[in-house]
């Protein structure tokens, strides 16, 4: 029989808790009851026990609960299902169906305990995952089993460039995991991915701004948990996460409620072991796929404690500033892997354009006080503004490396004179005409 418990000790806004250890340990997952009619109100995951209390996590948030609630102790860890038939689906942050569809019959339960990966079985990464974007393939090339973020300001369009990826990369699977989205945003994101064809290799995970804190809590490990079962199966997975500080936020508001001694800005003092334990989810597993994690983190500084701790744990960042993703402010750690197998001309473009652009903006900022007037400089200028119109936009059409190498040959000859470039004269003699 499973075991019932008739009475909560304390009911807070997002918390329960019981006297002393009703026999669970920690992420285990109890059912709440109406006292009367023994009606399932909702679930909740133990998360702090002690010889005193025990506290659960309500998913669906406190209200309607009184101490005569009664908790059903199903004893198991919290678990989501696993199907390729939730490929093109919807679902919200615990791993219900959110889209109106049929229910799936899943093939498996799995755990969401987002436990360490043995080193041992993590490769190095050496393997690009090409998005259609030129910023990111031809200068900042992303890798898989790469975790990295996209810093932006609230008000930049941050998760239409993760859409943009969605559409253009070249990934077995798709997870969009959404914390804290408004309705049109969440549409967004479907009708962009079935336009594209990329819908029937995407699953969504959506928590609206509205929906309970929990489930914004509980998204990404249900998320990450599938992408882990598909990368287990052989799939190479890319996971979309926006906005990281929303989670972050609602983090914070659970230790809050919790009275947890805050730390910076209110937040927990163990912020940066909770975002590292969801970004080092990312890893290319031997003899199975990859994980490659994009997560959106929106920011008024670099110096605010969700940007700042993010920036210790990923390897690199794209910087969306104005719309566009800047050269200068962007970087991939691992680029480097990856971009010297490509064709002949990529290390070497990337770098004089890139050198090229630096000493662009020195021009520019002469020219703000009425220097830059030499003939050079006027080429480096008008160099400038073709760079941020044609390489700096990440929107439109996704595009082949191929292709973006060549627009970039487009732009230099647009500009300069071959000698004026720095590249080799074997270089120039293959791409300029």
């Amino acid at each position: 029989m499973r075991k019932e418990i008739n009475r909560i000790s304390e009911v807070g806004k997002a918390l329960i808790s019981v006297e002393g250890n009703p026999g669970v340990a920690l992420n285990h997952v109890v059912e709440l009851l109406e006292a009367g009619t023994n009606q399932s109100l909702s679930f909740a995951k133990a998360i702090n026990i002690t010889e005193d209390s025990t506290r659960f996590q309500v998913f669906n948030g406190t209200q309607g609960l009184s101490t005569q609630t009664k908790i059903r102790m199903h004893e198991v860890p919290l678990t989501a299902g696993f199907s390729y038939n939730m490929l093109g689906r919807s679902f919200d942050g615990i791993g219900d169906v959110a889209d109106g569809g049929p229910e799936i019959i899943f093939e498996k339960q799995i755990s969401t305990r987002l436990d360490t990966l043995n080193p041992t079985v993590r490769l190095v990464p050496k393997q690009p995952l090409w998005t259609g974007i030129p910023m990111i393939d031809v200068f900042n090339t992303l890798v898989k089993s790469q975790k990295i973020p996209i810093f932006a300001g609230p008000t930049e369009p941050y998760n239409r460039l993760l859409s943009q990826i969605a559409q253009g990369a070249q990934a077995d699977v798709i997870i969009f995991a959404g914390i804290g989205l408004k309705f049109d945003e969440y549409h967004y994101f479907k009708e962009q991915l079935s336009q594209s064809g990329n819908i029937d290799k995407t699953i969504m995970f959506t928590h609206l701004a509205g929906d309970s804190q929990i489930k914004g809590l509980m998204l990404p490990d249900v998320a990450l948990s599938v992408s882990r079962e598909f990368a287990d199966q052989g799939k190479d997975v890319l996971v979309l996460l926006t906005d990281m500080t929303n989670w972050s936020n609602i983090l914070r508001n659970v230790a809050n409620y919790q009275d947890q001694i805050p730390s910076l800005q209110g937040y927990p003092g163990s912020l940066y072991s909770e975002l590292a334990k969801r970004y080092e989810v990312a890893a290319d597993i031997e003899g199975a796929g990859s994980i490659t994690i994009i997560g959106a983190t929106t920011l008024e500084s670099l110096e605010d404690p969700v940007p700042d701790n993010t920036g210790y744990i990923t390897e690199g960042q794209f910087f969306l500033d104005n719309g566009k993703l800047k050269l200068a402010r962007s970087l991939s750690r691992l680029k480097q892997q990856v971009n010297d197998t490509t064709r002949d001309d990529h290390r070497p473009i990337m770098t004089v354009m890139a050198s090229l652009l630096a000493d662009a903006e020195k021009a520019y900022e002469a020219a703000e006080v009425g220097a830059a007037n030499d003939t050079f400089s006027q080429k480096l200028l008008r160099y400038r503004e073709d760079f941020i119109a044609n390489m700096e936009e990440p929107f439109g059409e996704p595009i082949e490396l191929e292709a973006a190498l060549d627009k970039c040959w487009d732009i230099l000859k647009r500009h300069f004179e071959p000698t004026e470039t720095g590249l080799s004269k074997k270089l120039i003699e293959q791409y300029w005409n």
